[in-house]
C-alpha cells in the first residue's frame, strides 16, 4: 500500500486481489487542476498550477513499476482557479452596483467575465467626465461589455480623435448610447487616425465624415485598406461611366448612403450591374441614378434586392401595370426596394381597398412610406373633412405629421 501526500491532499494506492487502484481520501483546495493518469498497475501524476509547484515524491515497488499495464485518463478538479473566481466576483459586484444588466452582458460577450484586471471603474469615471449619465454607462456596458477592457489612456486618445469630427462630447455620447460597439470595438487608434486622414484626402468634407460617424461609425474601425478598396472602386465606376469628377461622385454617394463603406465592393458592384441591366440604363442615366436615389440601395443584400424587385414586378403586373410603368415606378422611388414582400403587398392591398387606382399609387410611390395604420387614419380624416381623392392629389398621405396636421386644420376650417 502506498500513500501520496501533497500538503492536505492524501491519495492511497493499494492492491487487492492482484490489481492496483487509486482511492482519493481528500481533495485539497489548490491553485488549479490536478490531472491524474491512472493505469491499473501504474500511476503517473502531473500537476497544472498557476504559480508553479514542487515535484511530487512517489516511491513505487518494483512490482508496480515493471508490470505491463493499460492506461486511463481522468481528472480531479481542485479548486478551479480560486483567485480568478475572486476576481470575477469582484467584477460582478462592481457591475451590479453600476446598474449593469449582467445577464445581458454575459450573453453578448461571456469571455469578458474570465478576464483579470478589468477597468469598469476607470470607464465609469471617464464617461462621467464626458457628460454621460450613470444610466447610459450601464446601458453601454450591458450591450458591449468589452468596453471595460479599454485603458483610460486609449479611451482618451480615441475620444480626442472622434472630436476632430464631432463638435461636442454630447454628440459622441449619443452615438455610444445608440451603438457602443462603434467606439469600443477596436483600440487601434492609429488605424482610426489614418482612416480620418485618408477620407479627408479623397475629398470627403467635414459634413461627410460627421454623417459617417453618426450613421455608420464602423467605417472608422475598418482597416485602412478596406476603405481604400471601396473608394478606389467607386472612383473607377465614375470614370467608366464617363464622368471626370470622381471625388464629387464619391462624396455624393456617401452623403446619400453612409453605409456603403462597411459593405464589400462585390456587393456594391453586383447591385450597380443589377440596376443597369434590369432597367436598361445607359451610362448617363445610371450615373444620375447612382448620384441620386439609387445610391441608397447599393449596400443591400443582392438576394434581398432581387427578391423584392421580383415581388413588386409580379404584384403590379397582376394589377394591370406594364413593364414600362413598373420600371418608371421603381426608378422614381428606388426606396420601394426596401419593402419586403408582405409589407409591400399589404400596403398596396390597403390602398386598393380604399378605392385608390393603381395609376394613382405608382404616380405617388412615397405614400408607401407610411404605415398601414397611418394610411387608414389619414384617409378617414381627410374624407370626413371633405377631401376628394379622385380629383385631388394623394401625396399628402406621405407628408410629415406637422405638415399634414396643418393641411387637415385648413380643410376643417373651409
Amino acid at each position: 500500500m502506498l500513500f501520496i501526500f501533497r500538503r492536505t491532499a492524501v491519495f492511497q494506492l493499494f492492491r487487492r486481489n492482484g490489481t492496483s487502484s487509486l482511492r482519493q481520501i481528500s481533495i485539497p483546495k489548490g491553485l488549479g487542476y490536478l490531472t491524474i493518469m491512472a493505469p491499473r498497475n501504474f500511476l503517473c501524476m502531473r500537476s497544472n498550477f498557476l504559480f508553479g509547484s514542487r515535484c511530487w515524491m512517489i516511491r513505487f515497488s518494483a512490482e508496480v513499476l515493471l508490470k505491463s499495464v493499460s492506461f486511463r485518463l481522468f481528472s480531479v478538479k481542485c479548486g478551479n482557479a480560486d483567485r480568478e473566481s475572486l476576481e470575477n466576483e469582484e467584477l460582478l459586484n462592481n457591475l451590479l452596483t453600476m446598474g449593469v444588466d449582467v445577464d445581458m452582458a454575459k450573453k453578448r460577450q461571456p469571455g469578458v467575465f474570465n478576464r483579470m484586471g478589468t477597468k469598469e471603474q476607470d470607464l465609469k469615471m471617464f464617461l462621467l467626465s464626458k457628460g454621460a449619465s450613470k444610466e447610459v454607462i450601464a446601458s453601454i456596458i450591458s450591450r458591449y461589455p468589452r468596453a471595460i477592457t479599454r485603458t483610460p489612456e486609449s479611451l482618451s486618445e480615441r475620444w480626442d480623435l472622434w472630436r476632430r469630427i464631432m463638435t461636442s462630447d454630447l454628440e459622441i455620447i449619443n452615438i455610444l448610447q445608440r451603438s457602443p460597439e462603434s467606439f469600443f470595438r477596436s483600440n487601434n487608434n492609429l488605424n482610426l487616425e489614418n482612416n480620418i486622414k485618408f477620407l479627408y484626402s479623397v475629398g470627403l468634407t467635414h459634413k461627410c465624415l460627421c454623417r459617417l460617424l453618426t450613421n455608420a461609425p464602423r467605417t472608422f474601425s475598418n482597416s485602412l485598406d478596406l476603405n481604400k478598396q471601396m473608394i478606389v472602386f467607386l472612383q473607377e465606376v465614375c470614370l467608366s461611366l464617363g464622368h471626370n469628377k470622381p471625388r464629387d461622385f464619391v462624396r455624393k454617394i456617401i452623403l446619400k448612403n453612409p453605409f456603403i463603406l462597411i459593405q464589400s465592393t462585390k456587393r456594391v458592384k453586383t447591385n450597380i450591374e443589377f440596376l443597369q441591366s434590369t432597367f436598361n440604363l445607359n451610362d448617363e442615366k445610371l450615373l444620375v441614378l447612382l448620384c441620386g436615389p439609387g445610391a441608397k440601395i447599393l449596400d443591400l443584400s443582392n438576394d434581398y434586392v432581387n427578391r423584392n424587385y421580383t415581388n413588386i414586378k409580379e404584384k403590379l403586373f397582376f394589377l394591370g401595370c406594364t413593364k414600362e410603368e413598373i420600371h418608371k415606378f421603381i426608378l422614381r422611388y428606388p426606396d420601394v426596394i426596401f419593402l419586403g414582400e408582405k409589407k409591400f403587398n399589404d400596403k398596396i392591398d390597403c390602398l386598393i381597398e380604399e378605392k385608390f387606382s393603381i395609376s394613382q399609387i405608382i404616380e405617388n410611390p412615397r405614400i408607401l412610406d407610411s404605415s398601414i395604420n397611418t394610411l387608414k387614419n389619414r384617409i378617414k380624416e381627410l374624407v370626413n373633412a371633405g377631401y376628394n381623392f379622385s380629383t385631388s392629389n394623394i401625396a399628402l398621405l406621405s407628408w410629415s405629421q406637422k405638415r399634414y396636421n396643418a393641411k387637415l386644420k385648413k380643410l376643417n376650417i373651409e
